[in-house]
C-alpha cells in the first residue's frame, strides 16, 4: 500500500501533534509489519524530524501550511502519486481526496468551549473538523472522553471512532519509575503549551507561596504562549518577585526536557480540559509526580497516580505542590500507581493499532 501522510507538524520545532506523528513512525521504522507499505509525507516545507529516509518518502508542496493548502494544494499533489490510503495526524484532512482516509481528533476544545479561540480560528476549525470527520473512513481519538466527545457534539456514530492511547516521548527507559531523590532542590516543572484553560498564571502565585519560604524552590514552565485572551507570563513572574527563580522556556529539545524533567521534583498541569494530557505521563515516566485539576479525563489518563486539586486556586494549588515536593509519603503513594497507568501508553502497540485501521480502510 502506498500510504500519504499530512506531515505539516513535523516542520520546524514539533510539539504536540508533531511529536504524536513522530512517535508513530518511529514506531513504524521498527515494525516489520509496517515494512510492507510505503509511506509518503507531505509537507509546506522542510521537515525538521529526523525520520529514516530510506522508510519516510517525503515531497514538499509549496504553500503556507494552512487551510488553503491543506484543501486545494495538498490533494492536487496527492493525486499525482497514485496513493490507497491517506492519515491525517491533526484533526482535519482533505476533503477533496479520492482515498479512503483516517483522521486523528485529539479533542474537541473548540466546539466545547469557543470562548477560548478568536472568532475566525474556531469557526475554522468547527468547519474543517465536522466535514473532516463526516469524510473520514475512521476517526482515531486518545481517550474514551474524547470519544464520547465526538459522539455527543458531532454526531459521528461510536463505530466510526477508535480509541488508541498514544506513547510516550521521549519514551522512558524503563516503565518502572523510582522516586526522585530526596536531596533535590525543591524543583517544579509545567510542560505544556499555554492555553488560558492551563491556568499558569495560578500555578506561577501558587508557586510563589513556596518560593518566599524556600529559596532554594524554582519553577520551570515549558511551552508556547498560545493564551487567548493574552496572558502576560513575564509579567505575572514579575509581579511576584520571581525572576530568575520562575523560568519560562518557549519551547525545549527533547534532550532538554529529559533535563528538566530529572531535576524536577514535582510536576504540575492545571488543565480543564484536554483530549488526554501526555506531559503528565511523561512526568511519571521520569520518576515525577503530577498535580493534576480533578477532570474526568485527567482521572482517565492518569488514575491513582497523581495528586488531584478540584479547582484552580491558588491556595489549594500551593498546598498540593507542598505534598508533593516535601512530603515522601504522598510521593510514594503516588508514584507507586505509575507502572500500572504507564504500561497503557507505549508507541509500538499505538503504531500497530493505527496502521491494523489504516488497513481496513481500503
Amino acid at each position: 500500500m502506498r500510504i500519504g501522510i499530512d506531515a505539516r507538524e513535523l516542520c520546524g520545532q514539533p510539539t504536540g501533534v508533531g511529536r504524536y506523528l513522530g512517535g508513530l513512525l518511529a514506531a513504524w521504522s521498527a515494525d516489520e509489519r509496517a515494512r510492507r507499505h510505503e509511506f509518503l509525507l507531505y509537507a509546506h516545507r522542510e521537515i525538521s524530524a529526523r525520520l529514516d529516509a530510506r522508510r519516510f518518502a517525503t515531497r514538499a508542496v509549496p504553500g503556507s501550511g494552512g487551510t488553503w493548502w491543506e484543501q486545494v494544494e495538498l490533494p492536487a499533489a496527492a493525486a499525482r502519486e497514485h496513493l490507497d490510503a491517506w492519515f491525517s495526524p491533526a484533526y482535519s484532512m482533505p476533503l477533496r481526496l479520492t482515498v479512503p482516509a483516517v483522521v486523528a481528533i485529539h479533542d474537541l476544545s473548540f466546539v466545547a468551549h469557543p470562548e477560548w479561540f478568536r472568532l475566525r480560528e474556531g469557526a475554522r476549525r468547527r468547519l474543517l473538523v465536522t466535514h473532516s470527520a463526516r469524510r473520514a473512513r475512521a476517526i482515531i481519538t486518545i481517550s474514551d472522553f474524547s470519544r464520547a466527545e465526538i459522539v455527543e457534539r458531532l454526531g459521528i456514530d461510536t463505530s466510526k471512532i477508535h480509541v488508541i492511547p498514544p506513547g510516550i516521548s521521549p519514551q522512558p527507559s524503563s516503565l518502572y519509575p523510582s522516586p526522585q531523590p530526596s536531596a533535590l532542590s525543591p524543583s517544579v516543572l509545567c510542560v505544556g503549551s499555554i492555553f488560558n484553560r492551563r491556568h499558569v498564571p495560578v500555578l506561577v502565585r501558587a508557586f510563589g507561596a513556596i518560593a518566599r519560604a524556600r529559596p532554594d524552590a524554582t519553577l520551570d514552565i515549558v511551552g508556547d504562549n498560545r493564551s487567548f485572551p493574552f496572558e502576560d507570563l513575564p509579567r505575572i513572574i514579575a509581579s511576584e518577585g520571581l525572576d530568575g527563580r520562575a523560568r519560562w522556556h518557549r519551547f525545549a529539545s527533547d534532550e532538554r526536557l529529559r533535563d528538566l524533567y530529572s531535576k524536577a521534583r514535582a510536576f504540575a498541569f492545571l488543565s480543564e480540559y484536554e483530549g488526554l494530557g501526555l506531559t503528565p505521563l511523561e512526568a511519571l515516566a521520569a520518576g515525577v509526580p503530577p498535580m493534576l485539576l480533578d477532570t474526568p479525563v485527567a482521572r482517565e489518563s492518569c488514575g491513582k497516580a497523581a495528586l488531584y486539586v478540584p479547582r484552580p486556586d491558588v491556595a489549594l494549588v500551593s498546598r498540593g505542590l507542598e505534598q508533593l515536593l516535601f512530603s515522601e509519603t504522598t510521593r510514594a503513594r503516588v508514584l507507586a500507581a505509575a507502572p500500572d497507568t504507564l504500561e497503557r501508553y507505549q508507541w509500538p502497540r499505538a503504531a500497530a493499532e493505527t496502521l491494523r485501521l489504516i488497513e481496513g480502510t481500503v
